[in-house]
C-alpha cells in the first residue's frame, strides 16, 4: 500500500497557483479585484507581451502595513470575510489564495502605503522565497508588478498561448470589471500603448459603449426590472442591444451577479430564450446586464476562480431575465439599427460623378463596359454608361426636343396616385406618410425628421407573428393534441432524467411525457402547433438543450419558430404592388405593434435617412 505523506509547501502553493493562475490573465483578475475590494477609486494596469513578461497594477485604495502584507502572503489570509458567514460575503475576493499562488510561479513585487502613513513598504517574493523587504516612496494605495510567470514552471510556461492571445484575454477580464464599477476609473496599456481609459462616474449605458462599441448606446435600450418579494427583491438592470444589432457570436454578451462578472449556463440560456423569435439561431444579441440578488440566494462559492454561481430559486431568475429583456425591447425596440450603412451612403452617385463622354469620335466600349478613348481617364471605381437621355413632350405628348431622339414607347412609365398631406402632429407618426414604392418591395415614407425606407415584407411578417402570438395567448396556441397511439422515444438514460425533470413544465406547453423504462421516453401528446414534428427529433432537442442551458426552453422557441414560419407564408410578398392607402395601413401598424423594427430573423424592416444627411447629399450642409 503507498505510503500516505504531506507535501511540502512549496509543492502545495504550486498545486493551489494551477487552479488561481491558469494564465497571465487569471493572475491580472485577482489583482484588479483586490484594487477593487480595496476600494480604489482609480485602477491603472500595464501589461508588457500581453501579461506573460510583467503585469503592473497600480491602485488608490486604502493600502496595507508591512504586517498586513506579510499576512496577505500567506495561503487561507483574507480581510474580506469578518465573520464565518461565507454565504454573506460581498467582495470579489474571498479565499486568500491569489497572491501566494500568484508569488509562487512568479517573482512578485508588492509596495504599499495606507491612509495617515508616512511611508510604505515593500516585499519582493522570487517564486515563493523572499528576496527584498523595506521602506518604499509612494502615495496612498497599492502597486503589484508580476514578472515573468512560470518562468521556473517550464511545463506550465509552454502552455501558455501567444502574447497576442495572452493579451487579448487581459484585455476581456477588464472590459468585464470596468463594466461592472463604472464608479472606478480604470487605465489598461500594452507595451506601453493605451487601450482603455474610462473615468469614475459614469452611468452604466455610457461605460458599456465605450468598452463594447460607441455605436451601441443609439441601437439599445435600457433595462431596469424589479421582482420577487419586498424584503428580498431581485433586481436587473443594464444595457440590451436591439436584436436588429447583434453578432455571430456570443463573445459580446457580459453578465454580473452582485458586480461580479459571470459566464454562467443558465443566464446565457435566459438571453437566447428573450431573444429567440427576434433573431436566426446564428446570431447573437449584444448586451450587458446586471442581477443584484440578496446574498443568501446565490452561492458565488462554486469555482476556484469564481466565474460561476448557483442561485436558490434558477427559475425565478431565468424568468426575471426573459421577462425583463422582452418587456425592455417591447418597448423600445419600434426602432431599429437605423443608422445608414457608410458604404451604403458613400454608393449615392451624384451629378458631379456621372461618367461623361470625352470630345472626339474616337470612343470605344471595352469588354467590361466601361467607355474608354483617348483623353479618358479610368478612375479607381467602375464607372457605368450614362443614362439614357430624357425625352420632352408637350401636353399633346408631341416630342418636344432633346439630346437623342429615341422611340417614344421607351420612356420610362410609372403609376402614380394622388399622395396624402403631411399630418400637422407628424411628430406623432415617427413611420410618416407613404410617397411610393419601389421595385415592389420598398416603401417610401416622408416623416418629420427625415425619410423612411421599409421592407414591406419583413414588416409584415413581424406585425404577422405579432398577431399570431397574441390571438395564441387568448385562445391557447399551445393546446395539446393526444396522439392516436402514444410513441416510444429512445434515448439515453441521463437525457430521460433531463426530460422527467422537466415532464411537469413541458405539459405546460402542451407535451404529454411520462418515463418508459430506464432508457426510454412515451410521448402521449404533442402541442397541437407541432403536431406533425417527429417525437422523438423533437424530445432530443429539448434533452440536449436542458443539458446545455438546465431548463427547457427550446419547446417554446420551437412555437416560435413554427408561428414564425406562418407568419412568413402569410406576409405581403416582396415583389406585390401596394396602393398608398394599403401603405400608410402598414406604417400605422408598424407603430402599434412592439418589436416591429426588425423581422423574426433579427434583420431591420425600416431604416431612416435623416434630413440632415440627405442634405449632405446635395451639398447643403
Amino acid at each position: 500500500m503507498p505510503q500516505i505523506r504531506r507535501l511540502p509547501e512549496n509543492l502545495v502553493n504550486r498545486i493551489a497557483a494551477g487552479e488561481v493562475v491558469e494564465r497571465p490573465a487569471a493572475a491580472l483578475k485577482e489583482l484588479v479585484e483586490n484594487a477593487i475590494d480595496a476600494g480604489a477609486t482609480r485602477v491603472d494596469i500595464a501589461l508588457k507581451l500581453g501579461g506573460l513578461d510583467g503585469i503592473e497594477v497600480t491602485d488608490d485604495g486604502c493600502g496595507m502595513t508591512a504586517a498586513d502584507m506579510e499576512l496577505a502572503l500567506e495561503r487561507h489570509a483574507t480581510s474580506k470575510l469578518p465573520d464565518e458567514a461565507i454565504e454573506q460575503v460581498t467582495t470579489l475576493g474571498f479565499r486568500g489564495e491569489a497572491l501566494p499562488s500568484i508569488a509562487s510561479v512568479a517573482r512578485l513585487s508588492i509596495e504599499s502605503r495606507p491612509r495617515g502613513a508616512d511611508e510604505g513598504w515593500k516585499r519582493v517574493v522570487d517564486h515563493g522565497r523572499v528576496v527584498e523587504e523595506g521602506p518604499a516612496a509612494l502615495p496612498v494605495g497599492t502597486r503589484i508588478r508580476v514578472d515573468h510567470v512560470f518562468a521556473n514552471v517550464p511545463a506550465r510556461r509552454k502552455f501558455l498561448r501567444t502574447p497576442r492571445s495572452e493579451y487579448a484575454a487581459c484585455h476581456d477580464v477588464v472590459r468585464r470589471l470596468a463594466m461592472a464599477r463604472p464608479d472606478v476609473g480604470f487605465s489598461f496599456s500594452n507595451d506601453g500603448r493605451r487601450i482603455v481609459q474610462v473615468q469614475p462616474g459614469e452611468d452604466v449605458a455610457t461605460r458599456v459603449s465605450r468598452l463594447v462599441a460607441r455605436e451601441l448606446a443609439d441601437n439599445a435600450v435600457e433595462v431596469d426590472v424589479v421582482r420577487g418579494p419586498a424584503e428580498a427583491p431581485i433586481r436587473m438592470t443594464g444595457i440590451a442591444g436591439l436584436p436588429t444589432y447583434n453578432r455571430g457570436v456570443a463573445d459580446h454578451q457580459y453578465l454580473f451577479v452582485n458586480g461580479r462578472p459571470v459566464k454562467d449556463r443558465l443566464l446565457t440560456g435566459a438571453v437566447r430564450g428573450a431573444y429567440s423569435d427576434m433573431l436566426a439561431r446564428d446570431r447573437h444579441a449584444v448586451l450587458a446586464l446586471f442581477l443584484d440578488v440578496p446574498p443568501e440566494e446565490v452561492d458565488v462559492n462554486v469555482h476556484p476562480a469564481k466565474t460561476e454561481v448557483r442561485f436558490r430559486d434558477p427559475a425565478m431568475v431565468r424568468g426575471i431575465i426573459v421577462s425583463g429583456l422582452r418587456d425592455a425591447l417591447a418597448s423600445g425596440d419600434k426602432r431599429s439599427a437605423q443608422t445608414p450603412d457608410a458604404g451604403a451612403m458613400g454608393a449615392w452617385i451624384r451629378e458631379g460623378d456621372a461618367p461623361r463622354l470625352p470630345d472626339g469620335d474616337n470612343i470605344a466600349r471595352d469588354n467590361r463596359g466601361v467607355f474608354a478613348g483617348q483623353g479618358w481617364q479610368q478612375r479607381e471605381r467602375p464607372m457605368i454608361p450614362p443614362p439614357t437621355p430624357p425625352i420632352y413632350r408637350d401636353m399633346e405628348g408631341a416630342i418636344l426636343s432633346g439630346p437623342t431622339m429615341l422611340d417614344p414607347e421607351l420612356a420610362p412609365q410609372a403609376r402614380a396616385e394622388e399622395a396624402l398631406e403631411q399630418p400637422g402632429d407628424a411628430e406623432r407618426f415617427p413611420m410618416g406618410t407613404a410617397r411610393g414604392q419601389i421595385a415592389q418591395t420598398y416603401i417610401v415614407a416622408e416623416a418629420a425628421d427625415g425619410l423612411v425606407i421599409v421592407d414591406q415584407h419583413a414588416a409584415h411578417e413581424r406585425l404577422t407573428l405579432e398577431r399570431l402570438k397574441a390571438a395564441g395567448a387568448g385562445e391557447g396556441i399551445t393546446r395539446s393534441q393526444a396522439l392516436l397511439l402514444p410513441e416510444v422515444v429512445e434515448m439515453e438514460e441521463a437525457d430521460c432524467d433531463r426530460i422527467e425533470e422537466a415532464a411537469e413544465k413541458l405539459g405546460m406547453f402542451g407535451l404529454a411525457v411520462e418515463r418508459f423504462g430506464p432508457d426510454a421516453m412515451l410521448v402521449r401528446a404533442m402541442p397541437a402547433a407541432l403536431k406533425r414534428a417527429d417525437p422523438a427529433r423533437l424530445l432530443q432537442d429539448i434533452a440536449d438543450d436542458i443539458a446545455r442551458n438546465g431548463d427547457a426552453l427550446l419547446l417554446g422557441e420551437k412555437l416560435d419558430l413554427v408561428l414564425a414560419t406562418m407568419a412568413c407564408h402569410g406576409s405581403v410578398r416582396a415583389g406585390r404592388t401596394l396602393s398608398v392607402a394599403e401603405m400608410n395601413a402598414l406604417l400605422r401598424e408598424m407603430e402599434r405593434t412592439p418589436r416591429s423594427g426588425q423581422c423574426n430573423h433579427g434583420r431591420p424592416t425600416w431604416v431612416k435617412l435623416s434630413m440632415d444627411d440627405v442634405e449632405k447629399l446635395f451639398g447643403r450642409h
